[in-house]
């Protein structure tokens, strides 16, 4: 017998200053995500998110949200690119994490979202799929 649901996949987000490794869940947007990969891409900074083209164009989602947890991995249709929140974004009220517009959510970042406060406008970043060993 073997397990009832698929293992969760794991990315690397790397840039020049540091990585973060993101578990993604089962959404098509996920797995249309995770056929585009490897990819390399140009970030660019809007207030505490990271987001950038992510080289896949997809539909926005039933649960599609505006208002997340920082850490979320978030793809914005709108965009066709990756929104990674880390804190406010300059239409956010308060500290909470508010995108441009409803975004699909794929999954959350592993390790401490605001390792991503250190990737510059600009700077390349990798995205990769990890491989279970």
């Amino acid at each position: 017998m073997g397990p009832l649901t698929e293992p969760l996949t794991q990315i690397r987000i790397s840039w020049p200053a540091g990585h973060l490794t993101a578990t993604l869940t089962d959404t098509p947007t996920a797995e249309a995500l995770l056929k585009a990969l490897p990819l390399s891409a140009s970030a660019h900074t809007w207030g505490e998110e990271v987001y950038f083209d992510a080289g896949v164009s997809v539909s926005r989602e039933t649960d599609a949200r505006q208002v997340v947890e920082p850490g979320t991995v978030a793809f914005w249709t709108d965009g066709d690119a990756l929104a990674l929140p880390y804190g406010p974004t300059p239409i956010s009220r308060g500290d909470e994490c508010r995108l441009a517009s409803p975004c699909n959510v794929l999954g959350r970042l592993d390790g401490d979202p605001r390792d991503l406060a250190t990737v510059r406008d600009g700077d390349p970043i990798r995205v990769e799929r990890v491989e279970s060993p």
